[in-house]
């Protein structure tokens, strides 16, 4: 059942709110890091933006294994929204990483293994995005799709972990001391988190709104084309 538009407006309302929110407690709650300075506060952008592509990407792999399991083709919906989502917040967290890194590091880009494994995880996805829109499959698409979303979720564990596994330049927030973090920062964290996944929900929820839509016109497109042609013959 498609959702209401006026429910649609309300969640659009509540993340712009939420947003502004975000934006508030990044200038004006959260204390200036004293090595980097003002730069340092795109990491509130940056952060939340690699966690919801992470949860994006798991949301892939759970509607993948349901569609497999329950054949329901609302859930290769569902696989299809979430992987659009996740390659744009995947994608606004590699350039603002770039932004902050040329600041941190004097470059845009080093091959640093969480960066790498990073911008595979999105050319991964990506393609992902491009076989379903060349209908790869057929008849049996829906359990291709299936198989290509859980089999693109194994370089999501190795992004996660990879700062750990190797010899990484790249700073891990969940540190034994906290990840350096004050205690304003990391409410400043968890706000912006809270609304980046507010805007995450309207996204997908827009998303599938439209695609509902867009299967009902098509069906109701093929049933008249049918019509026609029985009444031709």
């Amino acid at each position: 059942m498609p959702i209401s538009s006026r429910f649609l407006v309300v969640l659009a309302c509540l993340a712009a709110l939420s947003m502004l929110l975000g934006q508030y407690f990044i200038w004006f709650y959260a204390p200036e890091e004293l090595t980097m300075g003002v730069v340092q506060k795109i990491f509130y952008l940056h952060l939340p933006l690699a966690w919801w592509a992470f949860m994006a990407f798991l949301g892939v792999f759970v509607a993948s294994v349901m569609v497999l399991w329950t054949k329901n083709e609302k859930w290769d919906l569902w696989a299809g929204v979430l992987a659009e989502v996740g390659v744009l917040f995947c994608g606004l967290a590699l350039v603002t990483g770039s932004i902050w890194g040329r600041a941190s590091w004097n470059t845009w880009w080093t091959w640093d293994p969480r960066l790498s494994t990073t911008l595979v995880m999105w050319f991964v996805y990506a393609g992902y995005l491009l076989l379903r829109g060349a209908g790869v499959g057929g008849v049996k698409g829906a359990t291709i799709r299936a198989v290509l979303g859980i089999v693109a979720f194994l370089d999501v564990p190795l992004v996660f972990l990879s700062a750990r596994l190797w010899r990484s330049i790249h700073p891990t927030v969940f540190a034994a001391q906290g990840g350096g973090l004050e205690p304003e920062m990391w409410v400043t964290v968890w706000v912006n988190a809270v609304a980046w996944g507010v805007l995450f929900i309207v996204l997908a929820v827009a998303r599938i709104h439209n695609q509902t839509l867009a299967h009902r016109i098509d069906y109701i497109l093929a049933r008249f084309r049918d019509t026609t042609l029985q009444h031709k013959e």
